[in-house]
């Protein structure tokens, strides 16, 4: 498995490029670790920034916490992705894979416990891959949004990262492999509930944060279209959209209405 320059080339700008180069030479990149197809970093810039990325995608499905809005990847991004075109880190899948077996069965599940117990990020996404019981309301992911942006405003009263919502969609993604729409709505109606009551903190990387709201609402939409719902619950749903779409903020309201009227249609009740 190997990066190659033209590759790196292709999802970003000529100026972003050499930027990357510049970083990668001053030794800008920490902590790069990779377990099968997912590499993560730690970049040096004015502040320590976390990447993520897939060798499996073409595009590298990249993801950095930089506040870069501009086209195509950061000079992050394609810093971490030089060093590994010069050098690949070794996979850790394997010794992770080794460990694994020789484990008593016991003793893992009290690592495992242990280790929930202190992550509640983890925690939710193990829920969300094995659990059976109901997780949690939509009012609580939307009060773990809040609290991100609450981390991000702890020293300047504005946000000038990208911030990292991947612990919502993932646990979203996860429920919605398991058929688990409700739940999956849930997640995702605090994820877009969160960042539209926040969104007046936002003073830079604004394409990272219409994505990531964009994406929020069109699978909350697929979700609740998904679920099995009575027309009580469905209005719930139709409700909390309609109300958006009125008092939300300026730049989503048009969405909110968008969101409604597709669920409304998809539901066969666009007499509302």
């Amino acid at each position: 498995m190997t990066v190659e320059q033209d590759d790196i080339h292709d999802i970003c700008t000529d100026a972003v490029f050499e930027r990357g180069e510049n970083y990668y030479r001053e030794g800008r990149i920490r902590d790069c670790t990779r377990v099968g197809d997912t590499v993560t970093a730690t970049a040096r810039g004015s502040k320590l920034y976390d990447l993520t990325l897939s060798l499996s995608a073409s595009d590298f499905a990249t993801s950095c916490s930089c506040p870069y809005d501009g086209p195509g990847a950061c000079k992050h991004v394609v810093a971490v992705l030089l060093s590994l075109a010069d050098e690949m880190p070794p996979d850790e899948r394997e010794q992770i894979d080794t460990v694994l077996k020789g484990i008593d069965e016991d003793e893992l599940h009290s690592f495992v416990r242990d280790e929930l117990a202190h992550n509640r990020r983890m925690l939710d996404r193990f829920l969300a891959r094995f659990g059976t019981e109901p997780g949690k309301p939509y009012s609580e992911y939307q009060k773990d949004v809040d609290d991100l942006f609450e981390e991000h405003t702890d020293q300047y009263p504005v946000v000038v990262d990208a911030i990292d919502f991947s612990q919502f969609t993932d646990v979203g993604e996860h429920y919605r492999e398991r058929a688990r729409y409700r739940q999956a709505a849930a997640v995702y109606r605090g994820l877009v509930a969160g960042i539209d009551d926040n969104i007046h903190l936002v003073d830079a990387a604004y394409d990272h944060y219409a994505r990531v709201f964009q994406d929020g609402l069109d699978a909350y939409v697929e979700c609740v279209t998904a679920a099995d719902l009575d027309p009580h619950e469905r209005q719930k749903h139709e409700v909390f959209l309609e109300e958006r779409a009125k008092t939300g903020a300026g730049p989503h309201q048009a969405q909110f209405e968008r969101a409604l009227s597709l669920l409304q249609s998809a539901t066969g009740d666009e007499t509302k």
